[in-house]
């Protein structure tokens, strides 16, 4: 089984590929193939597991380099299944199965772990015409799926992933993130796990820390992540005059960790698929304040509050009210542990082997 992924950082989609490798009892052999050298964070961990890491390196030589180097792969380590992570080079190594001899050319599955609105046109076109050669395409949420163009008939299903809850459950050290946060006992801490990207719209989240700051002065807010917009967040945060009350860790490979010293997460983001902050911050029983944005509703469930997208105001009065009214906070905290149920890895991993058994069949039957 090889899945082949645009890189191996700390996101989402990522965490979930890993996660379904190192967790899978059943017998089945990974492998997994990156292109971007410099997203590395996860290599260690899956190598330590046993399984093997190979990177294309797409910024080496060329540009499309790395398409020739994924065909050589193929073609001298052939593989039954090809499993597909990232939606433009979903498109690309469609194209490069068709061009393998067709006795050694593997089935594809494809996830696609996020809406299609949040892809580039031309990625979302050159998806629209090459999914077909998919046997069978996974969306991690019902809200993805309903954004997927072109796949036949039958071909598209949800997949509802799953974590490791019992590990995300082992690393809680409530006590000790709050003293290093430097939390006091009155203290709402507010975490937020994310990429520093567009569409995680941070700029809206640190307006509507602002607002709510202006009046729940015990909120804290403390956000972990990386990415390009790093230094417009410490912008954003120093003209909204919040550098006290609004923390920015970088990036962090204690996540969960640092979200069991939390007394609520949230997130602003204007798309979302299937959330691993928000899967991991219910195992932790940590109540949710975020926007209602694609997978977002599905997963929270009827732990937390939703706000409508790109509303700080709303989205600050949601962090006032549940900052106020403890007995609501700990009955969303219960509600979150019950919920947490839905997201286990074991289950999501045999549902989906039982569809790279269902390609592995149709191959031998052809």
């Amino acid at each position: 089984m090889r899945h082949i992924v645009k890189g191996l950082g700390p996101g989402g989609a990522e965490r979930l590929i890993a996660g379904h490798v190192t967790s899978d009892r059943s017998g089945t052999t990974h492998d997994v193939v990156h292109l971007l050298a410099h997203k590395n964070h996860l290599v260690a961990e899956l190598e330590a597991a046993g399984i093997e890491v190979t990177c294309l390196d797409a910024r080496r030589g060329t540009r499309l380099g790395w398409v020739t180097r994924l065909r050589r792969l193929l073609h001298t380590d052939p593989t039954t299944i090809v499993h597909v992570h990232s939606p433009a080079v979903a498109a690309v190594t469609r194209l490069v199965v068709q061009t393998l001899p067709r006795r050694s050319r593997p089935r594809l599955i494809g996830t696609e772990h996020n809406r299609w609105p949040r892809h580039h046109r031309l990625t979302r076109l050159a998806n629209r015409l090459t999914i077909r050669l998919e046997t069978a395409t996974i969306a991690v949420s019902d809200d993805v799926l309903s954004t997927i163009r072109g796949a036949s008939r039958g071909q598209a299903r949800t997949v509802v992933h799953g974590i490791n809850l019992a590990a995300v459950r082992a690393a809680a050290d409530r006590e000790s993130v709050r003293e290093e946060l430097g939390a006091q006992e009155d203290d709402v801490v507010v975490v937020c796990v994310a990429n520093l990207r567009r569409e995680k719209a941070l700029h809206m989240l640190v307006e509507a820390a602002g607002l709510a700051l202006a009046e729940e002065p015990h909120l804290r807010y403390v956000l972990v992540g990386q990415g390009p917009l790093a230094d417009d967040l410490d912008r954003w945060v120093e003209a909204a005059d919040i550098e006290e009350r609004f923390h920015v860790l970088g990036y962090r490979d204690d996540a969960p960790r640092v979200v069991s010293g939390a007394d609520l997460l949230t997130l602003s983001s204007r798309h979302e698929g299937l959330p691993v902050a928000i899967m991991e911050a219910l195992a932790l029983g940590v109540p949710i304040a975020a926007t209602d944005a694609g997978g977002t509703a599905d997963a929270v469930g009827g732990a937390g509050i939703l706000s409508p997208i790109d509303d700080p105001t709303a989205l600050a009065a949601s962090h006032v009210e549940l900052a106020r009214d403890t007995a609501t906070r700990a009955a969303y905290a219960k509600q979150a542990e019950m919920e947490a149920e839905r997201f286990s890895i074991e289950r999501a991993i045999e549902e989906i082997n039982e569809i790279y058994a269902e390609a592995e069949g149709a191959a031998t039957a052809s």
